[in-house]
């Protein structure tokens, strides 16, 4: 059911859905920060699957990298766009797609193997068992293949500090969030539930590496606090500076809007 509302929702919201946040300045900068990541641990080249690609911005960025995407996504509204990029910038030779949900990847048409698996901006938090879908990931990677994720944790430094506004419902929303916590989307009601770091590492167990773990928007406030890049361009840029100096250490890299980590596949 969680999963029928959520195709729902994003496949209503997937024509507008660009126009949305292509002008979020934060957005960007979590954007960049993403890619920057995958690429310094991604060799020429590679074979990419990506889960819940949306509408491909990321499977697009990539492919003109040079890499071969594998785009998957469990809205068939999102797809829809998808392939209308892929065919306006002819780029049918570097980005295959197929709608196919994370939790249902034995079913995947295309079973890789593959250089990187990748998920950006907290697809996976919409499923309440993240370690099920993270156990799935393995079979599909080559030796040394990675697996780079994005998720919501428990705990946002920044979503707490909204206390102070009287916005109890947002600062606490992750803290009792066990059995998820409501989200909706173009009217769409569907769950979403957060994760540390740990439940990652611990699901693909002691056959992969952690490359990389770093907080994202820690000290940059989360895109949905609107218009703080433009209103205050000083102190966004002085945030930015920061966090980019602490964004792996503790506690800074498990207090953000979002984390990303980067584990190898050791054989």
């Amino acid at each position: 059911m969680n999963e029928a509302l959520t195709e729902a929702a994003f496949s209503k919201q997937s024509a507008i859905f660009d126009a949305l946040y292509s002008g979020n300045t934060i957005v960007q900068y979590k954007r960049e920060r993403v890619r920057t990541h995958v690429l310094s641990n991604l060799l020429p080249n590679s074979q990419i699957l990506e889960l819940n690609s949306g509408t491909g911005e990321d499977a697009i960025f990539f492919a003109g990298m040079g890499h071969q995407v594998h785009a998957t996504d469990l809205s068939g509204g999102m797809l829809e766009q998808l392939a209308k990029k892929v065919a306006a910038r002819g780029l049918n030779d570097r980005i295959s797609y197929e709608l196919c949900s994370f939790t249902a990847l034995d079913t995947l048409r295309n079973q890789g193997p593959y250089d990187l698996i990748f998920s950006n901006f907290a697809g996976l938090n919409c499923t309440g068992d993240l370690s099920k879908v993270i156990a799935s990931l393995p079979p599909l990677l080559k030796p040394g293949g990675i697996v780079t994720v994005v998720i919501l944790p428990p705990f946002c430094l920044w979503e707490t500090l909204l206390v102070a506004k009287g916005k109890l419902k947002t600062a606490f929303r992750r803290f009792f969030s066990r059995g998820g916590r409501k989200a909706k989307v173009e009217g769409f009601p569907f769950r979403c539930w957060y994760y540390w770091p740990s439940v990652v590492q611990k699901a693909l167990g002691k056959d992969f590496e952690t490359l990389d773990l770093e907080g994202l928007c820690t000290l940059v406030p989360p895109s949905y606090i609107e218009g703080f890049a433009e209103k205050r361009p000083g102190l966004y840029a002085y945030l930015k500076g920061l966090e980019e100096k602490k964004r792996r250490r503790w506690p800074w890299k498990y207090i953000g809007d979002y984390y990303i980590i980067s584990l190898r596949k050791l054989s």
